[in-house]
């Protein structure tokens, strides 16, 4: 070698992920409120999830979302659960200024899944509307819809007083809700309501309907025969059609 010179490597992925784990661990958590994350600077970063003390999740944002608007969705998709109190739920998050250069997320992962069960990660928490294929797959017994199905009776307070069609009164309901409400739309046309949801009236409420079930129960009891809405653990669906889901309850039919 020649004088005067050395070689010298530094290993930043395992120096970083030391210095995250050491502050997570000696930082306070906060709840996972719309409050709480809307004080969250919007930029890169990442986060974990804790549910009774424990990581149940490590995630990192992206070009399209900061750290607040990653938070903010994860802080309304876990409201109106079964066996879940969004109380219970709290995050840590820390921004990062060298971040493009590596995945922390999955260094983060590995090291959280030697110690903790971050079944979240692995559970589809968080994952988009899989389409009218995949209503009738099986759902695995540890993901997160099946251990936190939706709540039906949660309350909800749609705005509108009735007197609108059927598919006014559903857009109100999707407004209030953190998760999918999916209908049969118009054949040829899926993307607008189906005839229908749009010539049905729901005549004006003498009492306001004030869960999701009540709601849709409203809507039904106008459409015409042959209607039927069934809950998945992790979304509505309501089509014309008369049939059982190994995972889903219905709701009622028209």
């Amino acid at each position: 070698m020649a004088e005067g010179f050395v070689e010298f490597e530094f290993d930043l992925p395992s120096a970083l992920l030391k210095s995250l784990v050491d502050k997570f661990a000696e930082m306070d958590s906060a709840s996972l409120t719309h409050e709480h994350t809307m004080q969250v600077p919007d930029e890169q970063g990442v986060y974990q999830l804790l549910v009774g003390g424990q990581v149940v999740y490590v995630g990192k944002t992206d070009a399209d979302s900061g750290l607040r608007g990653r938070l903010s969705k994860h802080a309304w998709t876990i409201q109106h659960r079964q066996n879940l109190k969004p109380e219970d739920v709290q995050f840590k998050c820390a921004r990062v200024f060298v971040f493009t250069a590596m995945d922390l997320e999955k260094l983060l992962i590995r090291h959280y899944a030697q110690t903790a069960d971050v079944w979240w990660n692995f559970s589809g928490f968080g994952s988009n509307d899989p389409g009218r294929n995949r209503d009738t797959t099986e759902l695995k017994a540890a993901g997160f819809d099946a251990q936190y199905p939706i709540d039906l009776d949660h309350p909800v307070d749609i705005k509108t007083d009735g007197g609108v069609p059927a598919a006014r009164v559903l857009d109100a309901l999707r407004a209030e809700l953190p998760y999918t409400l999916r209908a049969e739309g118009e054949p040829g046309k899926v993307r607008k309501p189906h005839p229908d949801l749009v010539n049905s009236i729901v005549p004006p409420f003498a009492v306001k309907p004030a869960t999701t079930r009540e709601v849709i129960l409203a809507v039904l009891s106008v459409l015409p025969a042959g209607w039927q809405s069934t809950a998945l653990p992790g979304r509505i669906i309501l089509y014309r059609e008369n049939r059982t889901y190994t995972a889903g309850t219905i709701i009622g039919r028209s």
